[in-house]
């Protein structure tokens, strides 16, 4: 790659599909990306960063791209979805100098990456439309794209040095940089990695990773084009003829000094200070027989990564995630049918067995007597029963007083056997040991590990709003009968070992009960806009946000006070850093969130306003699709029924209404203060005229 330009006009020149202009960007910026050619030079200035962090493990340094939970999210998503890999991976690519090897190695990732982006494209965003992506080698002399089996017949095998993922151009059929999606690196030994046990890989794989996440964000800092986000993450994959991982680089090119006679130093200084770097376990791909596993983690990862970059160019999926995934249930359903299973249903899934006896509060152990349950004698603590927590230092036990649901999820209103006076929810978890969790076991998970990691943040942080939920209490259930826990850790056999809990407070009645039952009118639309607001704010101060508001998640808190308060409840979605993502749902989800996956600044509130605008007797509209759902906001916004409806209620709830409207998917920040004031105003004018018709 060294001294030759690159194809200029990709840089230089950008499609009439949008209406972002380029501006002023100055010259230097594209002579500093002509003269950004190789990939060793970067590496060599790097060597001093690298070998400062190559004492410690890449745990200690480099985040993960995923989290085990979201590709276990992603596997269920992808159950129904076929792929198929025609072109086998040669099982040794480097343990032969025959040109056919190697050769037949690009082909096959040619071909796994078009297997994987026609799978997910299919799957998630149209299968009847075509695929609007394709997939070429890159050619280092002339840094131009090739498909592998064209540039091996005109002799180029020899010069090429990564394959990628780009955007089809019919005026541009040797690509352009600003629409590659996606680049792979073969290079050879990748799977050494996994046997020294280190995430790191050596510096000149490193260094040539992150040349190409960075041209790539160079390219689309300069282009024209609507779809080249240059704030959106690069992934680059390394692979060998077995093994594979993930490299994601992001961050904000508009910090790298543009000074075309150091460009390279520019580039390593960017790249030490301003770059966010993950990088994930390896993993094998492909068997022995040159198959891709798609289902286990190697290719989740990598497909997950694909799944990324589609997204940045195509859009939200018109299927989510959480759509497909969503049917791993019935499939499960059907398959114990298929099995004659459909009779012994345990707690849906096979997690639990709890024999219920009547007019006893306590739990008790089950022997082995039958296998045999029926769905009324599962995990589902009853009113009357006794729960005890295990944590660290202490236990606790818990009075069941109440059972609801949320979702067809339960849980609890309980009391501490110590404080019966003190009303608390309860959340039981499934087992962390099960090893093909259901899906609804994910939606538990959120519900209680992760709520509990959002509170512990919380309580860390100092943040004691009464409008936001306080942790009590975290740990396992102390089962009956002796624990048989390994000294090396884990759980024992009992179904009931390490099953996680969650104790928080206070304890109210949902909006959704409330508005079923007819009694949320003005006076709360107005109160509960204001007190969820405060909870917002003082969440956003800590770098918190919420991602799953809706009539389930805001709870009245009534006991025993002369004027009751909201509570923002439900915080298991809650966005803590940039990989988080939001719940997904099609009524109550902001524009943005189902556009880009992500949360923007007015995302909670415009949440907010949707719940209201339901809750307050808005027509709820059937949807069915992400689609569906942004076509309905759009209607909605651009008629103002929404503001015409919260307009019946009050005039401050229609004028934050157009606030939010107006602020929607723009990066300018919420300004609580403001409209806290202005709905605390209000409600203090309703109490004093209350009070004073009564006085009179």
């Amino acid at each position: 790659m060294e001294g030759i330009s690159p194809d200029q006009e990709s840089v230089g020149s950008g499609t009439k599909r949008s209406s972002i202009s380029s501006g002023g960007r100055p010259r230097s910026r594209k002579e500093f990306l002509r003269r950004f050619v190789d990939s060793e030079i970067l590496t060599a200035k790097l060597e001093d960063w690298f070998e400062s962090i190559s004492e410690n493990s890449a745990s200690d340094i480099f985040d993960v791209p995923f989290e085990l939970v979201e590709l276990q999210k992603f596997d269920y998503a992808l159950e129904g979805v076929s792929f198929q890999q025609l072109i086998r991976m040669p099982s040794a690519v480097y343990a032969s100098t025959s040109d056919a090897v190697e050769a037949t190695a690009y082909l096959a990732i040619e071909d796994f990456l078009h297997a994987s982006v026609k799978g997910l494209w299919e799957a998630f965003w149209s299968e009847g439309e075509p695929m609007p992506f394709s997939v070429a080698c890159l050619y280092g002399e002339n840094m131009k794209f090739y498909q592998a089996e064209r540039a091996v017949a005109n002799g180029k095998l020899e010069g090429l040095c990564a394959t990628a993922i780009l955007l089809k151009n019919a005026r541009h059929p040797h690509g352009k940089w600003d629409e590659v999606l996606e680049v792979v690196l073969l290079r050879p030994d990748i799977g050494n990695f996994l046997v020294e046990s280190t995430r790191l890989p050596p510096l000149c794989i490193l260094g040539e990773a992150l040349y190409f996440a960075m041209r790539i964000l160079l390219s689309r800092s300069l282009s024209k084009t609507s779809f080249s986000l240059c704030s959106c993450p690069v992934f680059v994959l390394l692979v060998d003829s077995q093994y594979g991982g993930v490299v994601k680089v992001e961050g904000d090119v508009n910090k790298l000094e543009f000074d075309v006679n150091n460009v390279y130093e520019c580039a390593a200084d960017w790249i030490q200070k301003h770059s966010r770097i993950a990088i994930s376990p390896i993993d094998r791909i492909w068997n022995k027989l040159g198959n891709a596993n798609w289902g286990d983690i190697g290719a989740l990862q990598v497909l997950f990564a694909t799944f990324h970059s589609l997204m940045q160019f195509a859009g939200m999926p018109k299927h989510s995630i959480e759509d497909l995934a969503a049917d791993h249930g019935s499939r499960l359903q059907a398959r114990r049918v298929e099995r004659q299973l459909a009779d012994t249903t345990i707690n849906g899934h096979g997690l639990f067995q709890f024999q219920r006896h009547s007019g006893s509060p306590e739990i008790v152990e089950v022997h082995d007597e039958s296998n045999r349950m029926e769905p009324e004698e599962l995990m589902k603590l009853e009113v009357g029963s006794v729960l005890w927590l295990e944590d660290s230092n202490w236990q606790k036990g818990y009075h069941i007083n109440e059972v609801r649901a949320d979702s067809e999820l339960p849980y609890y209103v309980a009391s501490s056997v110590e404080d019966p006076a003190k009303a608390l929810f309860l959340y039981v978890g499934a087992r962390p040991s099960q090893l093909e969790p259901a899906w609804e076991d994910m939606n538990l998970w959120y519900q209680v590990q992760r709520q509990t990691k959002i509170l512990t943040v919380m309580k860390q942080k100092g943040l004691s709003s009464k409008y936001l939920p306080q942790l009590s209490a975290s740990g396992r259930i102390i089962h009956p009968g002796p624990c048989r826990r390994p000294d090396s850790g884990g759980n024992c056999d009992h179904p009931w070992c390490g099953t996680p809990i969650l104790v928080a407070s206070p304890v109210g009645e949902p909006v959704a009960d409330m508005v079923r039952c007819g009694r949320f009118g003005s006076d709360q639309a107005i109160k509960c806009c204001h007190d969820c607001l405060s909870a917002l704010a003082s969440a956003a101060a800590a770098g918190i946000r919420h991602g799953d508001i809706r009539p389930e998640n805001v709870i009245c808190v009534t006991s025993g006070l002369r004027h009751p308060y909201f509570v923002l409840i439900g915080w298991g979605h809650a966005v803590l850093e940039e990989r988080d993502r939001p719940a997904m749902n099609l009524h109550f989800s902001s524009t943005y969130a189902l556009q880009e996956g992500k949360l923007c600044s007015a995302s909670d509130a415009e949440s907010l306003v949707y719940m209201l605008y339901f809750s307050s007797g808005g027509e709820l509209p059937d949807l069915d699709s992400v689609e569906g759902a942004l076509q309905w906001r759009e209607t909605s916004w651009s008629r103002r029924l929404i503001q015409q409806k919260l307009g019946d209620i009050s005039a401050v709830l229609k004028a934050f209404a157009d606030y939010v409207d107006s602020l929607c998917g723009t990066p300018y920040p919420m300004d609580y203060d403001i409209w806290l004031r202005r709905l605390r105003r209000h409600i203090h004018e309703e109490e004093h005229g209350k009070e004073v018709e009564t006085s009179g």
